[in-house]
């Protein structure tokens, strides 16, 4: 099967590392031009010139979604600067993780305005657009912790709760109007948010990074972590035309630990 997305224009939150990186690259790969966001300039440019090193479509626009007025003259400025967003990518955004004993109203702030809004923000003003024009397709990239709660996640799985019904909200209302919006939970995946999930369950629990990792693996039948680039190239699918009557639908991908219905 081969999925492509030429000459597309795929607005891609998140790309300067992890999942959205992979996203950027992978949609590029499949003929997509691609405008990567992220709020570490440093970062981004450094993964754009990677990219563009590489022949691919790419170029970055920074920018902190968390605040909404940077997110609405994002959409605004890809809308006049390169064109009409085909295809969003909400990938931006992560909660920290804080042990029980540490939670606070503060922390639940930070999860929401850190994934929460840094994806209502931007998805807000993109939708509409595409709504206006009779197309578009969104995949948010959420996390399994909103669906399998984690004492270590109490926050960040409420904000992934959230975005699921924000998905299918959106999803049943644009039905009508020629816009799919579709959500993917990634469970436990390769990127920098594993380090940090290990030390605090470590921390915790008393016990070593490499036990707690070890306990990690063995609760996913699986028996390994997910990679980004298999989270990228179901986020292409969901964003192309083979998915054409696909909306509304989260997908898991936790190596079928939570094996829910």
């Amino acid at each position: 099967m081969d999925v492509r997305l030429d000459q597309r224009i795929a607005l891609v939150s998140g790309a300067s590392k992890g999942i959205g990186l992979s996203c950027a690259r992978v949609f590029a790969q499949a003929g997509a031009r691609v405008v990567a966001v992220a709020r570490d300039a440093k970062r981004l440019d450094e993964a754009v010139r990677d990219l563009v090193a590489q022949g691919l479509a790419v170029q970055g626009m920074t920018a902190d979604l968390s605040d909404a007025s940077q997110a609405q003259a994002l959409a605004a400025r890809v809308e006049a600067e390169v064109g009409p967003i085909d295809v969003l990518v909400n990938s931006a955004g992560a909660a920290r993780r804080y042990a029980p004993a540490d939670l606070s109203a503060a922390a639940f702030h930070q999860g929401m305005d850190a994934k929460y809004f840094s994806t209502i923000h931007l998805l807000e003003p993109v939708v509409r657009a595409m709504a206006a024009r009779g197309r578009g397709a969104v995949v948010n990239i959420i996390g399994q912790g909103g669906r399998a709660a984690s004492p270590m996640h109490i926050p960040g799985g409420s904000a992934n709760a959230a975005l699921m019904l924000a998905t299918v909200g959106y999803a049943k209302a644009c039905a009508g109007q020629g816009v799919r919006v579709n959500g993917i939970n990634p469970g436990m995946t390769r990127t920098d948010r594993v380090e940090e999930g290990l030390s605090v369950s470590a921390k915790a629990s008393g016990r070593s990074r490499d036990q707690v990792l070890a306990d990690e693996l063995a609760r996913i039948p699986m028996g390994r972590m997910g990679e980004p680039d298999e989270v990228a190239q179901v986020a292409l699918f969901l964003a192309s035309d083979w998915a054409s009557y696909v909306s509304g639908a989260i997908v898991p991908m936790d190596g079928c630990t939570a094996s829910v219905i």
